[in-house]
């Protein structure tokens, strides 16, 4: 088993048994990504350093409008996508085994959190990992020290308030507040 092959069960939301081959494949992933993160939290590295180790970290070209002040924390980063003129403030942490796509424009506050597993609930079978993406849409604010939970899209042009733990869609052109986070009120109105 290789990454590819993880990739694909990842994103066709496959559980990811624990002690498996493929469970076997994320941690040896994820060892690469702490030691690319490790590297990139060690101390002071210009904007382009920064793209380059988000490059290594993710596998692929990281434009060069995004922004990310570290530290940054990820636990795989291979099924991380970053759009354009993203901003990512200090101190945010992906687990983006299951996928987390950011779109255009976003911002992104200090400490946000996006967790793309959760684990069995059954005592029995803890180990075994349900994967489901994040989407960002365009033109997103995520306050500080949000959290956001596998299998949520976040719509085009939507705040999340700081703090806010966000289980389930939020609609584009919305303002979200809370834990669990709910609609406050429209950007249209």
């Amino acid at each position: 088993m290789e990454l590819d092959d993880l990739l694909a069960a990842l994103n066709d939301g496959q559980t990811i048994t624990g002690n498996s081959p493929l469970h076997t494949v994320m941690h040896r992933v994820s060892q690469d990504a702490l030691r690319v993160t490790g590297e990139l939290n060690s101390g002071y590295h210009d904007p382009g350093e920064v793209r380059q180790l988000l490059g290594h970290l993710t596998g692929k070209p990281v434009h060069e409008s995004v922004t990310v002040f570290p530290p940054l924390y990820s636990d795989f980063g291979k099924n991380l996508t970053l759009g354009e003129r993203i901003f990512i403030n200090a101190g945010c942490t992906f687990q983006d085994q299951g996928g987390v796509t950011i779109g255009d424009d976003c911002l992104i506050g200090h400490n946000t959190v996006f967790a793309t597993l959760n684990h069995e609930l059954d005592p029995t079978k803890r180990k075994d990992m349900h994967p489901a993406p994040i989407i960002i849409g365009r033109n997103v604010w995520i306050g500080s020290n949000a959290t956001i939970l596998s299998g949520v899209t976040i719509g085009d042009n939507a705040v999340v308030a700081a703090a806010s733990v966000v289980t389930k869609d939020v609609p584009e052109n919305t303002i979200v507040v809370g834990s669990p986070a709910r609609v406050v009120r429209s950007l249209t109105d």
